[in-house]
């Protein structure tokens, strides 16, 4: 039964493919799918073009709907993903970084290289040299997943 009817559509395939991945996006946004179902739009477009040729076979086809969808994800990404406008705060969601330079004092001590301060109403994982419970410490580094700070005795 699939057989006959991708026989039966012929060039209209990549049509119908492309137009199903669209409605796809928008049902479930990800602004992925719109970039795939454009590469099957135009396949289908050069599809109607160039139906009877015998080098359009559908090997041809499926490579170059390849080759199209990651060059037409690559495009996408670099027309919608390139947004990195400059902010009048660039550490907000850094807690980390907001972080460096504060003073706090040990809750427990540094040992193996590993201890923790309390900042606030949060205990923070420190690295550092070793020092005992108690010493006043100066936070001079964060990871980059804001889950651990760099100190110095002070």
């Amino acid at each position: 039964m699939l057989d006959r009817i991708v026989s039966e559509l012929g060039p209209w395939n990549w049509m119908v493919l492309g137009f199903v991945l669209l409605v796809m996006e928008v049902i479930a946004p990800g602004v992925f799918m719109l970039w795939i179902g454009i590469a099957a739009l135009l396949i289908g477009v050069v599809s109607l073009l160039i139906w009877d040729a015998a080098i359009w076979t559908w090997q041809v086809q499926v490579l170059a709907f390849l080759v199209l969808s990651v060059i037409s994800a690559f495009v996408g990404k670099k027309l919608v993903g390139g947004r990195n406008v400059p902010t009048d705060q660039p550490l907000l969601n850094r807690r980390g970084q907001q972080l460096i330079g504060r003073m706090a004092t040990l809750a427990e001590p540094i040992r193996d290289g590993r201890g923790r301060i309390k900042l606030g109403d949060t205990l923070w994982r420190v690295s550092g040299p070793d020092l005992p419970a108690g010493t006043q410490v100066r936070v001079v580094g964060a990871a980059d997943t804001d889950l651990e700070l760099t100190v110095e005795p002070v």
